[in-house]
């Protein structure tokens, strides 16, 4: 069997690109926190994250930290809260939202997988120098600052 890779015209395509980018970093992710005895999504681990720096925030701002929409980030809160590592309560200045708290299982669980979150990066974008790791975060950050909502 051959093992030349196939190419295609689309496989060159940012939109290909970055959806493989987002497999490797999902398969990654999975299988770096599982064996470290974890067991949370990218997307559960990022909300817990956002919680521990904006500790009290309404779900439609969790979302906003998060690039998520609402019916995704409230399925994760859903979770998250199942789980016993968010809190919700209503809030003081709108009685129609619900503030999300960290308890304090949630911030002793991120702060335990934050090392190993950060130590797997390096292998979601594996052949890469330190220099080019270091542009290729500044081009993602700087495409993804044009997004639209």
């Amino acid at each position: 069997m051959n093992d030349t890779p196939i190419k295609t015209r689309s496989s060159a395509l940012p939109g290909h690109l970055i959806r493989r980018l987002h497999q490797l970093s999902t398969r990654v992710f999975t299988e770096e926190t599982r064996a470290a005895g974890f067991d949370l999504t990218p997307v559960q681990f990022v909300a817990l994250d956002a919680l521990r720096e904006n500790n009290g925030i309404d779900q439609a701002r969790l979302a906003e930290a998060i690039a998520k929409d609402r019916a995704t980030v409230g399925s994760v809160i859903d979770r998250l809260e199942q789980k016993g590592l968010i809190a919700r309560q209503v809030s003081r200045r709108d009685k129609r939202a619900r503030e999300l708290t960290l308890t304090d299982e949630g911030a002793a669980l991120v702060a335990a997988m934050t090392p190993v979150v950060e130590a797997l990066q390096a292998r979601i974008l594996p052949g890469l120098t330190a220099q080019e790791y270091d542009q290729f975060i500044a081009l993602a950050a700087k495409a993804t600052a044009f997004a639209p909502e």
